[in-house]
């Protein structure tokens, strides 16, 4: 990566919960660059981080929780996106799959089946 891209990425993002992914990504990072981590790891997970590279290079590692949100905020510019047609959401979508076939939606997210499922639910 750092040769195709002549030294590195200026903006990495890892978005698996994975520390492998997360030491790729930071891998990956030019000198002055950013790697963002939004993904949740196991709660004992750590990465060992060089530190003379962080501040020689002048790097930045940062977390991102649900990308600091504020939905009162952010859900209308992001509806308005995507009716202006820039934010692609449906390209995004796996499919549909009704509330009682929730764990076999579970299987093929983890199976690596399907990206993203919208649960319907249905009402009486």
């Amino acid at each position: 990566m750092r040769k195709l891209t002549n030294g590195g990425a200026d903006f990495v993002f890892e978005m698996a919960g994975s520390v492998r992914a997360l030491d790729a990504a930071w891998r990956m990072t030019r000198r002055g660059g950013t790697t963002v981590t939004a993904g949740l790891p196991p709660p004992d997970a750590a990465l060992p981080v060089n530190v003379v590279s962080l501040v020689g290079e002048e790097r930045t590692l940062k977390g991102s929780y649900i990308g600091t949100c504020v939905p009162s905020r952010d859900i209308p510019r992001y509806v308005a996106l995507y009716r202006q047609g820039r934010l692609p959401v449906d390209r995004l979508m796996s499919g549909r799959i009704p509330l009682d076939q929730i764990n076999e939606g579970f299987d093929r997210l983890h199976a690596g089946q399907v990206v993203r499922q919208i649960v319907t639910f249905e009402t009486a």
